[in-house]
């Protein structure tokens, strides 16, 4: 499984890269906003610090607007994968991009049948929204199940990008069901490491060399 940071932050990335397990980033509007840069400047400088696929997501809203925002973000760096909206105008430039050698992810994903959409459209990475599902009371993760049928059913490539990740746990099932990468807050990834016995292990084995080294 691969590891993706879901982040604007570039010190949140450059704090993970040195843990040696993050193979890309993803981005989104609302994470650059929070930086209070431009999406070029950040997409750019993450680039200089992951060498791995990195999401730059389109703003514009109908297929020609959103080819024309692509062609100018893949300029950026050749990493860079463009981020589409899972609608017809995303889907039909999803198509389009495929088509051209050019990589995509596409976003909000909510059901099976989209994810399909997007998977017949040469999509690279498809993400599902796990955490959003669960609070609308939905199996955010039985989703990733069925994606995972359906993909091997039919040997698409498109790789299942489980996002919305909201802790852990999260992260743990969807390695169980199968997704190909996970997305996730600094937070979530750096509780990963985390386990009170660790912890607890960790400091008797120090207490207990001190004693036998006095």
């Amino acid at each position: 499984m691969k590891f993706f940071i879901d982040t604007g932050m570039v010190e949140e990335i450059k704090e993970a890269a040195k843990w040696g397990i993050i193979d890309g980033v993803t981005t989104n509007p609302s994470l650059i906003a929070k930086t209070g840069r431009s999406q070029a400047d950040v997409i750019k400088e993450i680039c200089s610090i992951i060498d791995g696929p990195i999401s730059a997501e389109v703003i514009a809203t109908d297929t020609e607007g959103m080819l024309s925002e692509a062609m100018e973000i893949a300029k950026w760096h050749d990493n860079v994968v463009i981020k589409l909206p899972l609608t017809e105008e995303g889907i039909a430039a999803c198509a389009k991009l495929s088509e051209q050698g050019v990589k995509t992810n596409v976003t909000l994903c909510f059901s099976p049948n989209q994810a399909l959409l997007a998977a017949k459209a040469g999509a690279t990475y498809i993400s599902p929204f796990i955490g959003r599902l669960d609070d609308a009371g939905h199996d955010g993760m039985a989703l990733i199940e069925e994606i995972r049928t359906i993909y091997d059913n039919f040997g698409f490539t498109t790789e299942i990008l489980a996002a919305s990740i909201r802790n852990s746990t999260h992260v743990r099932d969807a390695a169980i069901v199968g997704s190909d990468v996970i997305t996730a807050p600094y937070g979530v990834l750096k509780a990963l490491y985390k386990h009170p016995l660790t912890d607890k292990g960790l400091a008797a084995f120090l207490a207990d060399h001190e004693k036998a080294n006095k």
